[in-house]
């Protein structure tokens, strides 16, 4: 297990490189379909596999921990036979979940106790009860059990976070016991001093690859781009860098030219579900009357087996009859959209050309 990096673009901090784990390698800049309980909505591997063309999944631990639980997963030796992916896959902490998801009842330098979501039954989550669950889960990637807070915290709650953080980093780190990927995550809200200083306690712990945690929870875009901008560059620049939870494609695009290796975001996945459809000219709402006698695919420039082979009219009819067929053929066009994304900003960094890709992407391209 390694990682490498073998391009670098000449005008900016963009770059590729090579990711091995023990479920295969994977070029880098990638961004990963979200798996929560591991599927991720209405596709199967196979769709994954041969349609989506994706190498990796995210899944994740606090809702894998609750359903089917672990002793379910035992009985198939992890993840990876039980929900017959033979291919990568990361696992969130639950850090954020239990943050976001559940009642809080107690938060302590020993762990977090909350409530399930589903049942409203305790829990109580260590670093070291997480690093255990991941390893049950046998996730090529694992991630440090971290503190979140909202957006608009006091100083003081980021800095108890970043405490705790780095705290619950060295206890995942000891308690570790494979030889799969553990990553640290970087806490410090929006300031700069923050991220600075918590960075530099995380990499001096030393890990497989580093986290931006702690964005995308309510902030302007701004100031989720002030940060990016100004703590990737400083992350270690042979370990893969992962930006959690920040997926509109202009924010890719962003954070690609500030260095950034890795994504994830429900967004395409759950906007197919609701009918919006990421297009080369941004976002549409398929169950507009506009689309109800449209004999045109999605994308005209989109190779998905959605776009080769329906057309917006039918689509909105899936959508509007509340066909399950919709959720399939939509969830296969917008992570395919994601995909292809990732393949073109790859192509633009060996070319050199980056800029210019990501200038033309954002001159036809209107967001959400």
């Amino acid at each position: 297990m390694s990682f490498n990096i073998y391009f670098n673009d000449k005008e900016t901090n963009a770059r590729i490189g090579k990711l091995k784990t023990s479920h295969g390698e994977i070029e880098t800049p990638f961004f990963m379909p979200v798996g929560t309980y591991g599927a991720v909505k209405s596709l199967c591997p196979e769709d994954l596999k041969n349609k989506v063309k994706t190498d990796i999944i995210l899944s994740n631990t606090y809702h894998l921990y609750l359903r089917p639980g672990l002793e379910v997963i035992k009985k198939f030796s992890g993840l990876h036979k039980f929900i017959n992916w033979d291919r990568i896959i990361l696992t969130d902490s639950g850090g954020f979940q239990v943050y976001s998801l559940t009642k809080l009842l107690k938060k302590s330098d020993d762990g977090v106790e909350f409530q399930s979501h589903i049942d409203g039954s305790k829990h109580f989550f260590t670093p070291e009860k997480v690093i255990k669950i991941q390893e049950t889960l046998n996730s090529d990637i694992m991630m440090i059990f971290d503190d979140c807070v909202e957006y608009g915290a006091n100083e003081e709650d980021y800095i108890l976070a970043m405490k705790r953080t780095t705290n619950w980093a060295k206890r995942c780190k000891n308690i570790k016991k494979n030889q799969n990927l553990l990553f640290g995550i970087i806490q410090g809200g929006f300031s700069e001093n923050f991220r600075q200083n918590h960075l530099e306690e995380i990499v001096n712990i030393g890990f497989d690859g580093y986290a931006i945690g702690g964005l995308s929870v309510g902030e302007p875009k701004e100031e989720m781009y002030r940060i990016i901008e100004f703590i990737t560059p400083k992350m270690p620049d042979d370990k893969p860098r992962y930006l959690m939870g920040v997926g509109k494609p202009e924010d890719i695009l962003f954070a690609v030219e500030n260095g950034v290796d890795m994504f994830d975001c429900v967004l395409p996945t759950r906007n197919a579900r609701n009918g919006t459809l990421f297009t080369s000219i941004g976002p549409i709402n398929i169950k507009k009357q506009e689309y109800k006698f449209k004999d045109e695919p999605l994308d005209a420039n989109c190779n998905c087996y959605t776009c080769k082979n329906f057309s917006k009219a039918y689509l909105r009819h899936l959508f509007t009859s509340k066909e399950l067929l919709s959720y399939r053929l939509n969830t296969i066009h917008n992570l395919t959209f994601y995909i292809n994304l990732m393949k073109d900003i790859k192509k633009s960094i060996k070319n050199n050309n980056f800029l210019k890709f990501k200038k033309d992407f954002l001159s036809k391209y209107c967001s959400l």
